[in-house]
């Protein structure tokens, strides 16, 4: 007879309105907050445990995104209020943006925001690198690349030009908030995986409703990009014992 303890509903504070296998999310106010799972209450799934993969690195890079965005561009991105780190747990504070997802427009109303959209894309490419990964150096790859591989620790070689552009990474329409009146952009959200990479690492995924991953009979390049990514990391340990 098994002597495991059933595994206990996660407490959902005040102001919490969703849990996942990885994140609260809480709206309190104008403030909308989201923070990583700290290791007692990590979820079981189908495989067992489930451990989520650079959980507070992603939080961070989020946050030195938005701000960096905000800084240098227009393009709508919540302002960022605060975030910390507190009892093993990664917090994000920014402004809470009202909007309906771009997921629940009807296709003529898709075509205007993505019109819109695709300019704010346009201005992304104009942020410029030599070196892959966030605006404080650290490096999410996208999620699509981190499903094929277990490294977490990407010591990556700089490049001798700016070649590399911003990039969302995870440009979902679930992702994009929308004005239902005006269908202008209040928002673009979710940017953990976001960073410096080569162009084509920014997969149009708004096109279509579903995660920023290979859907049936869509081309899968994420194996293409891990071989990019390991062959950077190759050269910078040639270059450092060379």
């Amino acid at each position: 007879m098994s002597t495991t303890k059933p595994e206990e509903p996660l407490k959902e504070e005040e102001g919490c309105f969703a849990v996942t296998c990885e994140r609260k999310y809480y709206h309190r106010g104008g403030s909308f907050v989201k923070r990583n799972l700290r290791p007692k209450e990590y979820r079981t799934g189908a495989r067992g445990l489930v451990v989520p993969r650079l959980a507070k690195e992603r939080l961070r890079n989020e946050a030195e995104s938005l701000r960096y965005i905000r800084q240098h561009t227009d393009i709508p991105v919540p302002a960022v209020y605060s975030d910390f780190e507190d009892d093993d747990a990664y917090y994000l504070v920014t402004e809470y943006v009202e909007g309906v997802n771009m997921a629940d427009l009807s296709d003529e109303q898709k075509v205007v925001v993505r019109q819109e959209l695709e300019g704010y894309l346009a201005k992304l490419k104009t942020l410029r690198s030599n070196r892959i990964g966030g605006p404080s150096g650290i490096v999410i790859p996208p999620y699509r690349v981190m499903r094929q591989t277990k490294r977490d620790d990407w010591d990556l070689r700089a490049s001798a030009h700016e070649e590399y552009v911003f990039c969302h990474n995870d440009l979902s329409q679930h992702n994009v908030l929308v004005d239902p009146e005006t269908l202008r952009i209040t928002g673009i959200v979710d940017w953990e995986y976001a960073g410096f990479y080569p162009a084509h690492f920014e997969m149009p995924f708004y096109t279509r409703i579903g995660p920023s991953v290979a859907l049936k009979d869509e081309v899968d390049d994420s194996v293409e990009l891990l071989a990019l990514l390991e062959s950077k990391a190759e050269d910078a340990v040639e270059e450092s014992t060379g």
